[in-house]
């Protein structure tokens, strides 16, 4: 057992036995869902973790709109400043970027309405908003055909104004804003949060923190704002956070229970008095206050829907568990932490598992040299393979100028570092790479981008002499296409 600090928090009476979290790692393991890290914390004692290769618990992880919990927490700490008020209207943050004509509903929209996601838009204004360089103005430009508060929506680009604001009244990037009030007093490494065209900290979206630091705000939450003994967001806030500030029941999709409790400032409310931050493929931090719980995971589901499986799994088999201990809390079972061997690897596309490579058993020394590419999705202009017994150089080369060389190896897997997505742009990220044939006329190419739950695989098909046929293909992705092209050899390489 391990504890992240000491937290000062009153003990649970019960604690879930080594059988009960072992019975839940099995029912993990039958499900296939693909978790790729996670922490369970008790107290603030870490009773259980486990990471799959090559994630780890202190990488970085892309949380997706689980952002949107953290930027919550930064307006309260600027509501406790006197920075801002809930009442206060977005419109009076951002006089020179208002259109020509204001609404009698903008003109009513506030900060809480922004927090509750109820600002009086009737649909998604996404797409409207980011197709401009000026997120604000576009923003307040939006039709505001609903009076704020009457009407659910969930709108990341209402997390952004939030962002926006926050930077406005304290005269500094959010980021900077939250070092020594959030981070520091967490031990929290200084973040990487994307921006919106202009440099404004996306809110929504974008921010990057590792599992064990998720799960010191989860400590945070569940400890009512305090954390080892330092008051860092006030009670009474935390407790309007987490109650239901909008009702949520009628767009909560049909199965997904946990999205239909009720919504409070950037937070969905759950079963059993739990509320949570989630994020696209199943990135999660759920508080349950009543089993004094905190959950951090970081996950690669293809669609939310998994993501209540795996509430439910929490639910079934830890909660309701908690009262049914007395009979099995002396079984002399291994301590959880270790045990963990029945969780997979992440599994690519096309493959099981993302598992060490076998040795080289096809060589094609022909396969040398540079391929030009049809047009595709990517722009990817053109790849260079060197291959050298059991190494390989891929490098392609973009129609934008981008030159990206990557290594690989058929025996052992690679750590560097390339350029791929994140949430709103291409940007440096820590890869594992791996190759291996899988025929003799079909190579192989996993990439596993530790930041986020992307994992890419490159087929290189063999076809008729001085020609390849190249695929990419991704397991889950809001917006990257897969795609296939034709390559032929230069034969001057």
């Amino acid at each position: 057992m391990q504890r992240l600090t000491d937290l000062s928090s009153p003990a649970s009476n019960n604690r879930l036995s080594p059988r009960t979290l072992r019975d839940f790692y099995d029912r993990l393991c039958q499900s296939g869902l693909a978790v790729n890290t996670f922490i369970l914390m008790q107290d603030g004692e870490v009773t259980a973790a486990y990471s799959r290769p090559p994630y780890r618990l202190d990488q970085p992880q892309l949380l997706y709109s689980l952002s949107k919990s953290i930027t919550s927490i930064a307006a309260g700490i600027a509501v406790d400043e006197g920075l801002l008020r809930l009442t206060d209207t977005v419109m009076s943050f951002f006089p020179y970027k208002l259109p020509d004509t204001i609404s009698a509903n903008l003109s009513r929209m506030t900060v809480h309405h922004l927090l509750s996601m109820n600002a009086g838009h009737r649909d998604n204004i996404y797409g409207a908003v980011t197709q401009e360089e000026d997120w604000v103005r576009a923003f307040l430009a939006q039709e505001v055909p609903l009076e704020p508060g009457s009407h659910y929506v969930y709108s990341t680009h209402c997390t952004y104004m939030l962002s926006a604001i926050i930077e406005q009244a304290a005269g500094a990037n959010l980021v900077d804003y939250l070092m020594p009030r959030l981070f520091k007093p967490l031990d929290i490494p200084r973040p990487v949060w994307e921006t919106c065209p202009l440099g404004i900290t996306a809110g929504g979206m974008g921010l990057s923190l590792s599992p064990e630091s998720l799960a010191k705000l989860g400590q945070l939450l569940l400890n009512k704002g305090e954390y080892a003994g330092t008051r860092i967001v006030s009670e009474h806030y935390l407790r309007l956070a987490s109650s239901e500030q909008s009702d949520n029941r009628q767009s909560a999709k049909a199965g997904r229970i946990d999205s239909a409790q009720g919504y409070g400032y950037q937070f969905h409310l759950c079963r059993r008095g739990c509320f949570r931050g989630d994020g696209s493929f199943g990135q999660l931090l759920l508080v349950a206050p009543q089993e004094r719980i905190v959950i951090a995971s970081t996950a690669a589901f293809p669609g939310m829907q998994q993501l209540q499986t795996l509430l439910d799994l929490i639910f079934e088999q830890l909660f309701d568990r908690l009262d049914q201990q007395a009979a099995d809390s002396h079984t002399d079972f291994p301590d959880p932490v270790s045990t963990l061997t029945c969780l997979d690897p992440p599994a690519a596309p096309g493959k099981s598992t993302f598992s060490q490579p076998a040795s080289v058993s096809a060589d094609h020394p022909e396969l040398k040299g540079t391929y030009h590419l049809d047009n595709n999705p990517h722009g990817l202009r053109s790849i260079i393979l060197d291959m050298q017994g059991e190494r390989l150089m891929l490098q392609r080369v973009y129609a934008d100028g981008r030159v990206n060389v990557l290594p690989f190896h058929f025996t052992k897997r690679i750590c560097a570092q390339d350029v791929f997505h994140k949430d709103l742009e291409l940007c440096p990220q820590e890869v594992v790479t791996a190759a291996e044939w899988q025929s003799p006329d079909t190579l192989i190419l996993t990439l596993v981008y530790l930041e986020t739950p992307y994992i890419v695989t490159y087929t290189i098909g063999l076809g008729r002499p001085n020609s390849v046929q190249l695929t990419f293909q991704i397991n889950v992705s809001l917006q990257i296409p897969e795609f296939s092209a034709a390559g032929v050899k230069d034969i001057l390489s």
